[in-house]
């Protein structure tokens, strides 16, 4: 018998309606799924599961959570799912996520992570019954100088490629509605929270790196790094997750006064390139492997990227549970799970969830 989930974040999503945009995505079914052992009652508004490999139908989430398929640009119909479902509380998830994918259509990715946001505050504000709003944007959303220090909340926002500056946007957005029609004191408060290079069972997408490899491995091929010393903030999806809840749990309990931006990165121990990731994660499989193409012209990407987390942990006592080892660790054994069973996802990262949990609480977090 695990632990009770529900006690955790003083109780505050148990009995909770929590409405959830992009909760077929990586992040916003695991999400979905941890509010849901929490006890809330969960509503997910998004685009239709890509593939069957996809968490949110692999934990048969379809069958656990009210979901609705929806695009976050018809700002209508979205409208009318908040009114229908009078939530008490909402997570915004959805959106255009790949910064390869935003070159090749940057019209498509502002239309949805610009607009979409905005969508997305329109209905909150259109619902009174919502008192807590977090938006989950990127640590790309800030001008990158591609400094050996990480960025600051208060740092300027920016973004070289479409998808960058399009969460620059977002975050802008988000300050612009808070400041705008959230600023009273009993109203609905409102947080937005960028997190580092998030890894862990149930990615699928294209073009990242984990994803890629365990898609190589099992076509006995090898993985085509691009970057392999480009720096990365990697945290297991389970760490910012966490961060969003608490976070939105003192949006709820204390409102006004947790508003703002907030960055949910890794320590700086986690801060790795490419090549040391997957050279990790050859430790544990044990099959697989990588190689370099020759220099060539590519889109830009970011080869340095840190966030500093002291706001998280000296105002809401938050900090990362997690060791580089132990990131990569959780990860392919996430991967792993899928392979090796059919009909135990679910289980297998409700699991996941209790073993951090424990960890947390043996570090008094």
């Amino acid at each position: 018998m695990g632990i009770d989930l529900t006690k955790f974040f003083n109780g505050v999503y148990q009995g909770k309606k929590v409405l959830v945009t992009g909760d077929t995505g990586f992040k916003g079914s695991w999400l979905a799924l941890w509010l849901t052992e929490m006890g809330a009652q969960v509503y997910g508004y998004a685009l239709p599961p890509k593939t069957e490999q996809d968490n949110f139908l692999r934990c048969g989430l379809d069958k656990r959570i009210v979901h609705q398929d929806g695009d976050i640009r018809d700002r209508d119909a979205l409208e009318a799912f908040f009114a229908r479902v009078h939530p008490d509380m909402a997570f915004h998830l959805a959106a255009q996520p790949i910064v390869l994918e935003s070159y090749d259509n940057p019209h498509y990715t502002f239309e949805t992570n610009m607009m979409g946001t905005v969508n997305f505050f329109e209905a909150v504000r259109r619902t009174p019954s919502v008192r807590a709003v977090v938006n989950v944007t990127s640590d790309k959303c800030y001008q990158n100088n591609e400094w050996v220090w990480g960025y600051r909340e208060h740092d300027p926002m920016g973004g070289h490629d479409p998808y960058s500056a399009s969460k620059g946007c977002s975050e802008l957005i988000t300050r612009s509605y808070m400041q705008s029609f959230f600023s009273a004191a009993d109203g609905c408060a409102v947080a937005s929270a960028r997190a580092g290079n998030v890894i862990g069972g149930g990615d699928w997408a294209p073009y990242r790196i984990v994803p890629d490899f365990f898609r190589a491995m099992k076509e006995n091929k090898k993985l085509i790094i691009r970057n392999p010393d480009a720096v990365r903030p990697w945290q297991h999806v389970l760490e910012p997750l966490g961060g969003y809840l608490l976070l939105a749990s003192k949006l709820w309990t204390d409102g006004a006064a947790y508003s703002g931006g907030w960055n949910f990165g890794p320590v700086e121990t986690n801060n790795a390139t490419v090549r040391e990731l997957i050279e990790a994660i050859l430790e544990i499989t044990g099959s697989g492997g990588f190689e370099v193409p020759p220099s060539e012209m590519a889109p830009h990407e970011a080869r340095l990227l840190k966030l500093d987390i002291s706001k998280a942990n000296t105002q809401l006592k938050w900090k990362p549970v997690l060791n580089f080892k132990e990131t990569v660790e959780y990860t392919v054994n996430g991967y792993l799970d899928e392979q090796n069973s059919s009909d135990t996802h679910y289980e297998n990262r409700v699991n996941q969830i209790q073993s951090y949990l424990e960890s947390a609480v043996k570090l008094n977090l």
